[in-house]
């Protein structure tokens, strides 16, 4: 019997902070048409005409920020989370990872599994909540790649693990590092979305954004909503410290542009946080399974920063999930859960 193959896929980073790295990964990011999901002619004058010009320059500083010894933190804790969960599987497993944007690249990965003859490929994009353009796009790019083979062996996605119990302990665990009782609020903070990418993954036609809540309980109706699996995430991590419904705030980050986007977002939340006389924050970022610019700079140094300037004393970053051993456990339970549901006979 063949190798079971595992390719674990992250969103992807530069391959250096300089200018032009920067400039090529934005261009390829934000080029994908579910993460602009406009028409082709007008996502073109914007981003190549706007947006990577103007940005690539102030990211590129912001990269210069958090990159260190090891090079980008988003890849060298994915190398690490690949590398970890290779050794727990063990010799009947071919494990690879890749990065939706830049490199190592989906094509790279799949060729080498297919070079390896696999007998079969689970793909686990590294987003705990679903959203069309982070699972959607790793998905959509599989299964273009693949489709063009002309032997396309048996194939799995997860589509989100956004409670998934080791998850969940593992923030939990990070979090007690820091006495979350001794905080005056507790922040979730996950990256933003266009509303109307919100819209399209309701599937009624009614439910999204009818009304003010319509995200604060996960149901079937909204079971793939990118905003009620987050409230869901938040929910049981708070639980699991218990820290009251009071005592926490569910807020977006990463807004672009001028139009809606989910809410409410993480600066204003701030802003109504300080405006209540609270002095010191614990924030979470379960949307990221590895910390990256958004957590390390955007929380730490940006929001840090805002809320010091509206009054408040201390923005404190719970680390993401990284090299945790319980983490690259779940990520082997989920692997081997996922193949013995999928892959085994039913007759054992």
């Amino acid at each position: 019997m063949g190798k079971k193959g595992v390719l674990l896929v992250n969103l992807g980073t530069p391959d250096s902070p300089e200018v032009s790295d920067v400039r090529r990964y934005l261009d390829e990011f934000l080029m994908d048409e579910r993460v602009i999901d406009i028409n082709a002619f007008n996502r073109t004058l914007l981003v190549k005409g706007i947006i990577v010009p103007f940005r690539s320059p102030k990211t590129s500083k912001l990269y210069k920020e958090i990159w260190d010894e090891n090079g980008s933190p988003l890849l060298y804790y994915s190398k690490i989370q690949a590398a970890l969960v290779q050794e727990q599987l063990g010799p009947d497993y071919h494990v690879e990872l890749a990065m939706r944007y830049q490199s190592p690249s989906i094509e790279t990965a799949l060729a080498n599994m297919k070079a390896g003859l696999v007998e079969s490929i689970q793909v686990i994009p590294l987003f705990p909540q679903y959203a069309s353009a982070s699972t959607g796009s790793v998905i959509q790019k599989v299964m273009e790649i693949i489709g063009k083979w002309q032997t396309i062996p048996p194939i799995s996605f997860v589509n989100s693990f956004h409670d998934n119990e080791v998850m969940i302990d593992t923030f939990a665990d990070n979090a007690r590092k820091f006495q979350p009782e001794t905080y005056d609020q507790i922040l979730f903070s996950f990256h933003g979305l266009p509303e109307r990418q919100l819209k399209k993954c309701d599937h009624s036609g009614n439910h999204c954004l009818k009304t003010e809540n319509c995200c604060a309980a996960l149901t079937d109706v909204n079971k793939f909503c990118y905003s009620a699996q987050c409230h869901d995430t938040a929910r049981l991590i708070a639980e699991r410290l218990n820290i009251p419904e009071d005592r926490y705030s569910v807020c977006f980050q990463s807004r672009l542009g001028k139009e809606p986007w989910v809410q409410p977002y993480t600066t204003d939340t701030l802003k109504a946080l300080a405006a209540r006389g609270k002095k010191r924050l614990l924030v979470f970022c379960p949307a990221f399974v590895a910390d990256c610019l958004e957590t390390l700079y955007e929380v730490t140094v940006e929001y840090g920063e805002e809320f010091k300037a509206l009054g408040g004393e201390e923005v404190q970053l719970v680390p993401s999930l990284n090299d945790s051993p319980k983490w690259i456990s779940g990520l082997v339970k989920m692997v081997t859960d996922q193949h013995s549901s999928v892959y085994t006979s039913p007759d054992i």
